[in-house]
C-alpha cells in the first residue's frame, strides 16, 4: 500500500472510530514531516518533528511550524490536506488566526496615537459617544488594549459547539455585540482589574473607523498589511469561507445519541471576531509581521512600549486572581528562563500563535489544525512545541 493510500484508510478510520464514539486509532505512521529550512541552532528540531510526525491524530489533523532567530531557520508541516483525500498538509497553507487580530488592531490604533489622532489616556465615550453610555464613561482607549477596561462580554446564540456550529453562516453587526455587552453592569471599576474578553477589540476596531473615516479592514490593511507585503494575509468580512490554498479544519462535536464525530469547520462565518479574531494568514506572513513588530518598524518610537507594559501587577486577573499577562496586543509567559511575547489564536479547526523573546534571538509562529481548538485548557501538542522551542514555563 503506497503512502497516500495509506493516510487516506487511516484519515477515514479515525472519522469513523469517531463517530462510533472511540478514541480512533493512533495513527503512529500518519503524514511524513516535510523540513524547508536548516536546523535552527539551540531548538531540537529533531523533537518538533517527533511531535508532529504522527498527524493525523485524535487531536489534530495538520501542523505548520515555522523557527527563526539568530540561531538559524527551520520549516517543518505534517498532517493532512484534508481527511477525504489523505493529501499532505501544505507547508505554505493560509488559515484562521484568531485572536492573532488583536496585535493587528493594537499597532493600528498604536500608529494613530502617534500621529495624535487618539489619545491612549482619553475616555473611548469621547470618541464614541453614541455608543459608549455615561456606565462606562471613564474607560480609556489604553484599558481598551490591555483589557482592563471592566467591560463585560457581548451576548451570543448558543453555549455549545454543536449550537454554534448550527449558527456557523450568522452575521454579527459589531454595534449590536457593544449595545449588548454596555447594556450590563461593569464587571469592574475600570483600570482595577483585567479581563481578556473580545469586546474591547471589538470596540477598538469601531475607534479606528471613527478616527479614520475608512473601514476597520481597509485601514489594517494599508497600515500595515501593504506596507509589509503580507499577500498571504486578508480579512475576510462576512465570507465564510478561506480562499486560496488551506487545509481543512475540523471539530470533535457530539450527536445526540452520544456518539462523537469530526465535522469539517472550515467553511464558518468568523463575523463573531471580527477586529478581535477574524483574520486569516500563513506562517510566513506571520513571521514577518513579528519581526518588523519587534524592530520597530510597525509601531514606532515610544508607543511601542505599550505592546511590552503590563498594567501594575496590583491589577490582577478577574478570574485566575494571577498577575497581569496582557499588554497592548500582546501577551507574556516565562519560558525557559526567558521572557517570551506574543499571541495565541483560536477558531474552530485552528489553533494559532506567534511568540518571540524581546530581542528576536528566537521566534516561533505555529498552525495547528486541533480537533478542539477552543477547549478549555491547554493543548497537548501546542504546549509540546511551545516547550521544545522556548522550553518548560518557569515559576512565578
Amino acid at each position: 500500500m503506497n503512502a497516500r493510500i495509506r493516510r487516506t484508510v487511516l484519515a477515514a478510520a479515525l472519522v469513523a472510530g469517531l463517530a462510533a464514539g472511540t478514541a480512533g486509532p493512533a495513527l503512529a505512521t500518519g503524514s511524513p514531516t516535510r523540513t524547508t529550512a536548516p536546523a535552527a541552532a539551540g531548538t531540537d528540531t529533531g523533537a518538533l518533528s517527533d511531535l508532529i510526525a504522527g498527524l493525523p491524530d485524535d487531536g489534530a489533523t495538520a501542523a505548520l511550524i515555522r523557527l527563526g532567530g539568530a540561531g538559524g531557520a527551520w520549516h517543518g508541516s505534517a498532517g493532512v490536506h484534508d481527511l477525504v483525500t489523505g493529501r499532505p498538509a501544505d507547508p505554505d497553507a493560509r488559515f484562521r488566526a484568531g485572536s492573532v487580530t488583536k496585535v493587528f488592531t493594537a499597532a493600528t490604533v498604536l500608529q494613530l496615537a502617534s500621529e495624535r489622532k487618539l489619545s491612549l489616556d482619553r475616555p473611548v465615550r469621547s470618541y464614541l459617544p453614541e455608543l459608549i453610555p455615561a456606565a462606562y464613561g471613564a474607560v480609556t482607549v489604553r484599558q481598551l488594549l490591555n483589557h482592563t477596561s471592566g467591560l463585560p462580554s457581548a451576548d451570543y446564540p448558543g453555549d455549545t459547539v454543536e449550537e454554534w456550529y448550527a449558527n456557523r453562516f450568522h452575521r454579527f453587526d459589531a454595534r449590536e455585540l457593544v449595545a449588548s455587552a454596555t447594556a450590563k453592569r461593569p464587571e469592574f471599576p475600570a483600570g482595577t482589574r483585567q479581563h481578556y474578553l473580545n469586546i474591547n477589540y471589538t470596540v477598538a476596531g469601531l475607534l479606528i473607523e471613527k478616527v479614520t473615516g475608512h473601514g476597520y479592514e481597509a485601514e489594517v490593511s494599508r497600515r500595515v498589511l501593504a506596507p509589509l507585503g503580507l499577500r498571504g494575509t486578508s480579512f475576510p468580512g462576512p465570507d465564510p469561507r478561506i480562499h486560496g490554498p488551506h487545509n481543512h479544519g475540523y471539530q470533535r462535536m457530539r450527536l445526540e445519541d452520544g456518539t462523537t464525530v469530526l465535522r469539517d469547520v472550515s467553511v464558518w462565518s468568523p463575523t463573531d471576531g471580527w477586529a478581535a479574531g477574524d483574520i486569516i494568514s500563513t506562517t510566513a506572513d506571520l513571521e514577518r509581521f513579528l519581526t518588523a513588530l519587534f524592530q520597530g518598524r510597525v509601531v514606532r518610537g515610544p508607543l511601542l512600549e505599550e505592546m511590552f507594559t503590563l498594567p501594575d501587577p496590583s491589577v490582577r486577573d478577574f478570574v485566575s486572581g494571577k498577575a497581569p499577562s496582557f499588554s497592548a496586543g500582546l501577551s507574556t509567559w516565562k519560558l525557559g528562563g526567558r521572557q517570551v511575547w506574543g499571541k495565541t489564536g483560536g477558531r474552530w479547526g485552528y489553533n494559532s500563535g506567534i511568540g518571540a523573546t524581546r530581542d528576536l534571538s528566537r521566534t516561533l509562529v505555529y498552525s495547528i489544525n486541533s480537533t478542539d481548538a477552543k477547549a478549555e485548557g491547554d493543548n497537548s501538542l501546542v504546549m509540546g512545541v511551545v516547550g521544545t522551542v522556548f522550553g518548560a514555563p518557569s515559576a512565578d
